[in-house]
C-alpha cells in the first residue's frame, strides 16, 4: 500500500492542490505523487487548518524557509507573536513554527492557525512541560498517556507538522552526557526527554508509543518532523557518536512511518564547521533514505553571537546545494534572547538568500531566471527591475529612492562603469 492510498487526509489535500503545486514546483502530477509515495517529498497541510496553503518539502521541489516564533517565560505576549507571524509571512517564509513555552499556549496556537495560510508547526512536548510545571511537577514529570493526548489535541486543532524527538534513545542520551561532548544536549525537547528517561529508567515514550503516534498523525495528515534532540550545539561535537546514534534511528522510524501511510521530515544538524557541511548533509540524507531534510542553519561557526543569521545563511547555502530541503532560519537574537519583529524579518531574508544561492548552484531554473533578471536590470540601470528581481524589493526601493531609470547610482555617480562602457 502506498503512502497516499493509506492516508485519506493526504489524498484529499492532493486532490485540491495538485494543479497549483505542479505550476509552482515545475513538476507533473505523476512525479509529485510518485515522490510522495517514495518518501522523498512531503506535503504539509492538515485539512483541519482552514485555508492552509499546501506546501511541498523535498527533492526536487523548491527549497523552503521556516521561521520560528513564540513566547518564552521571560517574554509572553501573544499579540507580539502574531505581529511576528505577519512579518515572517511578508518577508517570504514558507512555514512557521510556534515554539511558545509561556502564556495561554492553546490560545496562541489557535490564533496563529486562524491568522495564516502558512503551514504551522509545533513541539508538543513544550505544552506538556508547561502543564507539568503549572501543576507543581517537574517539567519531565509526565505520563506517556499525557504526551499522546497533547499530540492528539494539537493535531485536532489543525497543526500541520510537529517536531517529535522519537529517535532519541536511552543509549543516545547517555552518549551525549558521558563527558565526551563539549556542549551536551542543546535541544530543549531533547533535554526534557533525556531527563524523563533518567528519572524513570525507561525508554523514550515517543519511541515506545510510536505506532500510536502514527495513528494520530495519519488521521489528520500531520507530518512528523523527526526531531534532532542530539544535534551538535558546538562545531566540535558535529558527527559524534550521539548524533549518529539518533540519525540511524530516525532512518528506521522514517521507513516505519511510510509503511503506515504517514509523512515525515528529518531534522538535521545545528552547529557544523564549514568543511563538514557536505559530509553531514549527504550522510544524513543517505542514512534516512532520502527523506526531506529540515536543517537549523547549520551554523558554520560558534562565534557569531548577535549575527548568527549570517553564520546560518552560510551553512544553509551549502546545505541546500548538498541536498537539504527546508531551512529553519536563525535570527540575530539566536542564543541571546527572544527575537523581535525586526529579527524575524532579517532571519527570513538571510535564509531566503541561502536558498537562492544553493538553488543557483544546483542550476534550478527559477533561481537562474532570478539571477538573469537582476543582471539584465543592472545592465539597463533599471531600478524598478532590480527591485523586482531582488529578494527584498522594499529595501531596494528604499535605497534607490529618487534615482530615475537610466541614471547612475548614488555610489558611482559620473564614474558609473556601465555608463562609461556605453558607446558614445
Amino acid at each position: 500500500m502506498s503512502i497516499i492510498s493509506a492516508n485519506p487526509a493526504l489524498e484529499q489535500l492532493l486532490g485540491k492542490s495538485l494543479p497549483e503545486l505542479c505550476a509552482h514546483e515545475h513538476m507533473t502530477e505523476a512525479e509529485i505523487r510518485a515522490r510522495i509515495d517514495h518518501g522523498s517529498l512531503t506535503l504539509l497541510g492538515n485539512p483541519l487548518h482552514k485555508g492552509v496553503r499546501p506546501t511541498l518539502i523535498g527533492q526536487p521541489a523548491r527549497v523552503k524557509v521556516n521561521a520560528n516564533i513564540g513566547t518564552s517565560p521571560l517574554t509572553s505576549d501573544g499579540n507580539s507573536e502574531l505581529d511576528k507571524l505577519r512579518v515572517a509571512e511578508t518577508a517570504g517564509a514558507d512555514a512557521v513554527m510556534d515554539l511558545s513555552t509561556a502564556g495561554d499556549l492553546d490560545g496562541i496556537r489557535q490564533r496563529m492557525l486562524a491568522a495564516t495560510p502558512l503551514p504551522v508547526g509545533t513541539v508538543p512536548i513544550y505544552g506538556l512541560a508547561q502543564q507539568c510545571t503549572e501543576s507543581g511537577r517537574d517539567p519531565a514529570g509526565f505520563e506517556p498517556s499525557e504526551l499522546l493526548a497533547e499530540v492528539a489535541k494539537q493535531a485536532e486543532q489543525g497543526v500541520d507538522f510537529m517536531t517529535l524527538h522519537c529517535g532519541l534513545t536511552k543509549r543516545g542520551a547517555e552518549l551525549a552526557q558521558d563527558g565526551s561532548r563539549k556542549l551536551g544536549i542543546v535541544s530543549r525537547g531533547g533535554a526534557i526527554l533525556a531527563r524523563w528517561m533518567r528519572r524513570t529508567g525507561q525508554e523514550n515514550p515517543l519511541l515506545t508509543h510510536y505506532d500510536e503516534i502514527l495513528e494520530i498523525c495519519r488521521k489528520h495528515n500531520v507530518v512528523i518532523s523527526l526531531g534532532d534532540g542530539l544535534r551538535p550545539g558546538a562545531g566540535v561535537d558535529a558527527g559524534d557518536p550521539a548524533q549518529w546514534e539518533e540519525v540511524l534511528t530516525l532512518g528506521v522510524l522514517a521507513r516505519r512511518s511510510w509503511a503506515a501511510g504517514v509523512q515525515v521530515m528529518i531534522e538535521g544538524p545545528g552547529h557544523v564547521p564549514l568543511h563538514l557541511v557536505q559530509a553531514q548533509i549527504q550522510g544524513i540524507k543517505r542514512a534516512t533514505f532520502g527523506a526531506p531534510l529540515y536543517v537549523l542553519g547549520p551554523l558554520v561557526t560558534d562565534t557569531a553571537a548577535g549575527r548568527d543569521h549570517i553564520a546560518g545563511a552560510i551553512g544553509g547555502a551549502l546545505a541546500a546545494q548538498y541536498g537539504a530541503d527546508f531551512l529553519c532560519y536563525l535570527t540575530p537574537a539566536e542564543h541571546l534572547c527572544l527575537p523581535d519583529a525586526k529579527d524575524v524579518h532579517e532571519g527570513v531574508l538571510a535564509s531566503r538568500i541561502a536558498a537562492q544561492a544553493g538553488e543557483t548552484a544546483l542550476g534550478r531554473p527559477w533561481a537562474i531566471a532570478r539571477e538573469a533578471a537582476m543582471c539584465e536590470a543592472r545592465l539597463g540601470l533599471n531600478w524598478q527591475g532590480m527591485a523586482e528581481a531582488a529578494l527584498d524589493p522594499c529595501l531596494v526601493r528604499q535605497r534607490s529612492q529618487g534615482i530615475e531609470h537610466g541614471k547612475e547610482c548614488g555610489m558611482c555617480g559620473k564614474f558609473c562603469a556601465i555608463r562609461m562602457a556605453e558607446p558614445e
